[in-house]
C-alpha cells in the first residue's frame, strides 16, 4: 500500500513541476506533441487584417484599420512576426510599439547590428 502511495505521490510532484515550470518547457515539446493538447496552445492564428486590429496589433504608428478602410485585398500581417510581437506583448507586458521596437532590435542583434543601426562587426567599413 505505502509502494502505491509513493507512486501516486510521485506522479503528483511530476505534474506539478510541469504545471509550475510550463512556461520554460513548452518551447521545448515539439509541435507534434502541442497538436494532440490544443487546448494548452493559446496563439490562435490571426489571419485577417480585422482580427489582427482586433487583437490589438494596431496603433498610431502602425496603422492597421487604415487598411482595411481602405479595403486591402492582403490576408494580413506576416504570421511569424505576429506570433513573435503577441509573445512580446504578454511576457514583456508592454504595448504594440514597444513589442514591435524590441522584437527589431532582437532581429538587429542577431545580425550583428547595434539598435543604432551600425555594425557590429570592428573590419565593417562605415566610411569613406
Amino acid at each position: 500500500m505505502l509502494f502505491y502511495l509513493s507512486i501516486f505521490a510521485l506522479f503528483a510532484l511530476f505534474v506539478l513541476a510541469l504545471h509550475r515550470y510550463r512556461a520554460s518547457i513548452a518551447p521545448h515539446v515539439p509541435e507534434r506533441v502541442k497538436s494532440f493538447f490544443p487546448r494548452f496552445n493559446n496563439y490562435v492564428p490571426l489571419s485577417t487584417f480585422t482580427d489582427q486590429a482586433n487583437a490589438g496589433m494596431s496603433s498610431s504608428n502602425f496603422d492597421i484599420e487604415a487598411n482595411i478602410m481602405d479595403g486591402d485585398s492582403r490576408t494580413g500581417l506576416d504570421e511569424r512576426g505576429t506570433r513573435e510581437v503577441m509573445e512580446i506583448m504578454r511576457q514583456e507586458r508592454v504595448n504594440f510599439d514597444q513589442a514591435r521596437l524590441i522584437r527589431h532590435n532582437r532581429i538587429l542583434a542577431s545580425n550583428g547590428i547595434d539598435p543604432s543601426g551600425m555594425p557590429l562587426d570592428s573590419k565593417a567599413v562605415t566610411r569613406l
